[in-house]
């Protein structure tokens, strides 16, 4: 059933790149019948050519390997590394590539990370096979392991069966999946469930997050790195910070692939910090993470609660009622914290008129481009 909580799970949260890649280049290269890979962003160079050594080593070895890219995320993986995955015997497919069809198509993208291994194993998280991720951008991913993998599994053959996924032009091998295999049941695990969104259609991970606001109980911590969220977060948020819940975010500082999204996000963070939501911007690097703790809730994956994110894409994010899971995720929190400057009420009520100007701007525009939708 979709979206059901499965028992019998174990969760192991991987953060930053150098844990998370080598765990899933470890578990690619165990592979013994297939290898199923779901994602957004895949870019010709240094860890797209890691990547694509893993799959076509794991075909040499027999086994099955399927990659699914987004159609407009992957533009910049380079026709010679396309085709070097196909000699190499990797079953390459797009979802909904660029085409002269309407626009509200083309701006549907799937968003989702998914790389599910034998049916036994899962990652997912905001990762992509493109070189920031080695050094310029903090990311997380969750290493998965029982019955809940199958519905990874599930969300994968869904959508390479669909029919906005394609082959590559000229590009004429059938790409029958193979026969599934069932991942094992652990007597100590915990529960979870894979979420799905498909873009204003379908918004369970919205309504998930919404009622986790609405009955946290002591904490609601949410990193995104896109922070333009919707009315009805955004109402939610104030409302669990005013009846004494610990709110706060983790949201990217001055380091941001998109700069203008940052400040369309700023012009909220007055009426947040009235009603009590800490806000914490994070230094280092860009922060591309996504990921919600609500006591002893989590959610990680790849939606990042933006309106954009909900009205368009495919996304799947992983939640777990897990304790030692909600544990580490609150230190991670607690590290990325420490690592962030705290957005001062007073300081930031009497910012000056150029980031005010910037914030009534880009905050115009996207206005503009919600009503468009």
């Amino acid at each position: 059933m979709q979206n059901a909580w499965r028992e019998g799970n174990r969760f192991t949260l991987l953060p930053e790149a150098t844990r998370f890649l080598p765990a899933m280049f470890e578990a690619v290269h165990s592979a013994r019948h297939y290898v199923l890979i779901e994602l957004y962003l895949m870019e010709s160079g240094e860890l797209a050519d890691q990547v694509s050594d893993a799959l076509i080593d794991a075909v040499q070895r027999g086994v099955s390997v399927y990659l699914l890219l987004d159609g407009y995320g992957s533009m910049g993986l380079s026709n010679e590394d396309r085709q070097r995955l196909r000699d190499g015997g990797v079953m390459l497919r797009f979802f909904n590539p660029i085409g002269f069809h309407s626009l509200a198509l083309n701006l549907s993208r799937d968003h989702r990370k998914i790389v599910v291994i034998d049916g036994e194993l899962a990652f997912t998280g905001g990762f992509g096979a493109v070189d920031e991720f080695l050094s310029a951008w903090y990311e997380i991913a969750l290493r998965i392991d029982g019955p809940v993998v199958a519905d990874w599994e599930q969300l994968f053959r869904r959508l390479w069966s669909s029919r906005l996924t394609r082959n590559e032009k000229g590009d004429k091998s059938p790409g029958a999946l193979p026969d599934r295999r069932e991942p094992r049941t652990h007597a100590n695990g915990v529960p979870g469930r894979a979420m799905s969104a498909r873009g204003y259609r379908y918004q369970a991970i919205r309504h998930s997050l919404h009622e986790r606001v609405n009955h946290a109980q002591k904490q609601l911590w949410l990193c995104t790195p896109y922070f333009v969220p919707t009315f009805a977060l955004r109402r939610r948020l104030v409302r669990a910070a005013r009846r004494g819940i610990d709110v706060r975010l983790l949201l990217p500082g001055e380091k941001h692939d998109h700069p203008s999204v940052r400040f369309a996000g700023q012009r909220f963070y007055h009426s947040l910090l009235k009603a009590g939501v800490r806000i914490y911007e994070f230094q280092p690097t860009f922060i591309h993470a996504k990921f919600v703790l609500a006591d002893e809730w989590v959610s990680i994956g790849s939606c990042n609660f933006d309106h954009w994110n909900l009205h368009w894409n495919l996304e799947a994010n992983q939640e777990a009622m897990d304790p030692q899971l909600a544990a580490d995720v609150r230190e991670l929190f607690e590290r990325n914290f420490a690592a962030s400057q705290e957005v001062d009420a007073a300081a930031w009520a009497a910012r000056p008129w150029g980031q005010r100007a910037k914030e009534w701007i880009y905050g115009l525009l996207d206005g503009i481009i919600t009503r468009l939708k």
